[in-house]
């Protein structure tokens, strides 16, 4: 892992604590509740993809939070710099995570098909 990697997985890691922390600190109940899953930074630092948990969401709430999160990006910002002593943030843009539901189908796809052959099994040892 190069000194790059390194400093970038720690901006990252920071990140993930950071950006909860000044999530709770709005007004907004919709974004104020958002669970952070990850952050991803680009190379530079400069721009990072922050996901969220969309768990308790539905496709409307999910529009309206990615909206209000645009408008309170440069708050987020300020923020970590602050927190963190920074001369500059990364510019975030946020994604709600869709990890978790890929994984469940995933994991629905094995057991459907260890349902189909078990009964195969079971005639092969007769």
């Amino acid at each position: 892992m190069t000194a790059e990697e390194i400093k970038r997985h720690r901006v990252e890691s920071v990140l993930k604590e950071l950006l909860p922390e000044a999530l709770s600190g709005l007004a907004d109940e919709r974004i104020r509740g958002l669970t952070v899953t990850e952050v991803k930074c680009s190379r530079g630092r400069s721009n990072a993809k922050v996901y969220l948990d969309k768990s308790f969401l539905n496709e409307k709430e999910q529009g309206e939070a990615l909206r209000q999160l645009r408008k309170v990006g440069a708050y987020l910002q300020n923020h970590c710099k602050q927190s963190e002593g920074w001369f500059k943030a990364p510019i975030f843009t946020f994604e709600f995570d869709t990890q978790l539901e890929q994984v469940t189908r995933i994991e629905d796809l094995f057991k459907q098909i260890a349902t189909r052959k078990k009964p195969e099994d079971e005639s092969h040892e007769s």
